[in-house]
């Protein structure tokens, strides 16, 4: 028994890929069109703030020109403003703060992501990120009630054995004396620096914990099935897979670090003198010069500290915008081939 195929109908013989449209309707067009707001009102924002630090603070510009940024002294009444002095100290507090809270935020991050047991991590990243919402008030408190007198114990040892170093030594402190006086080791660029590396390293440790969470889970086994211990898996494997999430997170906790106001306020005595001195009593930052300054400021005055914002906000976004682009850039596994 033979069967004949049907015939090929005329209309069959001219199917065509149905086109699919590229245009979000219903949902998907609202949600990209509130993704679009929000994203253009941030730009927004973020512009206008420029815009406004920028136009505000041109009087002074253009009135000291080259020496608002040469000058370390401020000093209005006297005709004197510059913001040397408070920009070193920026960089110095923020630098300092970092050096403490990168090893601290790396070491957590790979805790987390890599050693802590399963039932035990949401634990972890929610106390981890609760330290992000503690007030800076609270830090600044804790820096200089609680650890303040320590750390000036250890300012102390660090210029007793170190001291031969610039960077460690203390001018005017007397390391060998019976009593030496905490007032020279204490209210300095290293107090603070702690109290702002507590605030900064949850930002730091969120950005690397997320980086290593998307290690591919393949290449991870594959290194451990071919013999190699937990931390060889994590040198091989995972540190190059989030090399560019390890930076990024430290350069968007290093912009962080250099605006925090309210705890070096507390801490740090003001000064202004170029040092490069952490463990040294005395220092001062562009964004605890405008919290101290700006109430009992002139408009001349108030002109001069929003100039200051303004360099500052430059850095700011420059730093956390080359961040964004190399966690951005940040791979899949192109480093551990």
């Amino acid at each position: 028994m033979t069967t004949t195929l049907p015939e090929r109908t005329q209309a069959s013989d001219h199917v065509e890929p149905r086109e699919v449209s590229r245009t979000s309707t219903g949902s998907d067009a609202v949600f990209a069109g509130g993704a679009r707001a929000v994203g253009a009102s941030v730009l927004v924002i973020t512009g206008s703030v420029g815009v406004f630090l920028g136009y505000q603070g041109y009087p002074t510009l253009k009135r000291y020109g080259l020496d608002f940024f040469t000058e370390t002294q401020w000093l209005p009444d006297d005709d004197v403003i510059g913001i040397a002095a408070v920009l070193v100290g920026t960089f110095v507090v923020g630098i300092t703060a970092m050096v403490m809270a990168f090893p601290l935020a790396l070491g957590t991050a790979l805790y987390i992501s890599e050693y802590a047991p399963a039932r035990l991590k949401p634990t972890l990243i929610s106390l981890v990120d609760l330290m992000a919402a503690v007030p800076s008030v609270i830090y600044g408190l804790w820096g200089a009630l609680l650890i303040m007198p320590h750390a000036a114990d250890l300012a102390i040892w660090m210029d007793r054995y170190f001291g031969w170093i610039p960077i460690f030594d203390v001018v005017g402190g007397n390391p060998e004396a019976p009593v030496p006086t905490l007032a020279r080791y204490g209210f300095s660029s290293f107090c603070a620096a702690i109290a702002v590396a507590m605030m900064v390293l949850p930002m730091a440790c969120a950005v690397m914990r997320q980086v290593f969470s998307q290690t591919p889970q393949g290449e991870k086994e594959a290194a451990l099935a071919l013999g190699a211990t937990t931390w060889g898996m994590i040198r091989s494997v995972v540190l190059p897979f989030g090399r560019g999430g390890i930076i990024g997170g430290t350069m968007l906790a290093t912009g962080r670090a250099l605006g925090e106001t309210i705890a070096v306020v507390l801490i740090l005595s003001p000064e202004f003198l170029l040092k490069f001195r952490p463990f040294e009593q005395g220092g001062n930052t562009i964004s605890a010069l405008i919290a101290s300054r700006f109430n009992e400021a002139s408009s001349s005055q108030l002109s001069a500290l929003l100039a200051a914002g303004f360099v500052l906000f430059l850095i700011t976004l420059g730093i956390n915008t080359l961040a964004a682009v190399i966690v951005n850039r940040s791979r899949s596994g192109a480093e551990t081939d």
